[in-house]
């Protein structure tokens, strides 16, 4: 088995670790300044989580969203946090539905050629992040209302900080409607533009990754 692991693998090993310690350490300074020093409604926790798995793939975004939320944790003081579902669901999104590649070269064409090839190239990855982020703003909000009902709501556990959703659930408790069904619809206009940033920003933060992986 030695043979296999040469020092080109060690290298990109290491490269992949400092890599999702780094994104684990964006992910955790974003969500700090968002929710406790600027105070946006966002939660912004999975920003660099999105950018390692356009990188690098399935295996390295799940360590950086399973080492994120460890970091949630302890800076929270909690023993569990299950938001990591959302986390893991969502990498795995991402992973499945990676846009191809937009920095392969491109063969010499003419100059026409060549500029509709790369604008059809364009078209392509905003499609598919497009179909991205709204795939990842339905599955975290519901699943993440699904969580909220049960951990916070039938198992009593106490909320440790005003989050992102709590500003839409006080005029949605005036209404009435059943709690499970506020929990998820609090979550969506935080997703629109939280999950936005997070596919967005996180396939361009990839593009540089994709540089210092190759190097």
């Amino acid at each position: 088995m030695a043979k296999y692991f040469t020092a080109k693998h060690f290298t990109r090993f290491l490269k992949l670790s400092l890599l999702c310690l780094l994104a684990v350490g964006g992910n955790y300074l974003l969500n700090y300044l968002c929710v406790f020093i600027l105070k946006f409604p966002m939660f912004l926790d999975t920003v660099f989580t999105a950018a390692v798995t356009f990188s690098a793939g399935l295996i390295p975004g799940l360590v950086t969203a399973l080492l994120s939320y460890i970091a949630f944790c302890i800076r929270d003081d909690s023993f569990f946090h299950p938001f990591i579902l959302c986390g893991i669901v969502e990498v795995i999104l991402l992973w499945r539905l990676t846009p191809d590649q937009t920095d392969k070269k491109i063969p010499e064409k003419p100059l026409a050629a060549s500029t509709e090839m790369k604008v059809t190239t364009i078209i392509h990855v905003f499609a598919k992040l497009m179909v991205l982020y709204v795939l990842c703003w339905l599955a975290v909000s519901v699943l993440g209302g699904i969580i909220d009902f049960f951990f916070y709501g039938l198992g009593s556990n106490p909320k440790l900080y005003f989050s992102a959703e709590d500003t839409f659930k006080i005029g949605l408790l005036r209404s009435g409607i059943p709690l499970l069904a506020m929990d998820i619809l609090s979550r969506i206009p935080v997703n629109i533009v939280d999950r936005f940033i997070v596919v967005f920003g996180g396939y361009f933060i990839s593009r540089l990754m994709m540089k210092i992986i190759r190097a």
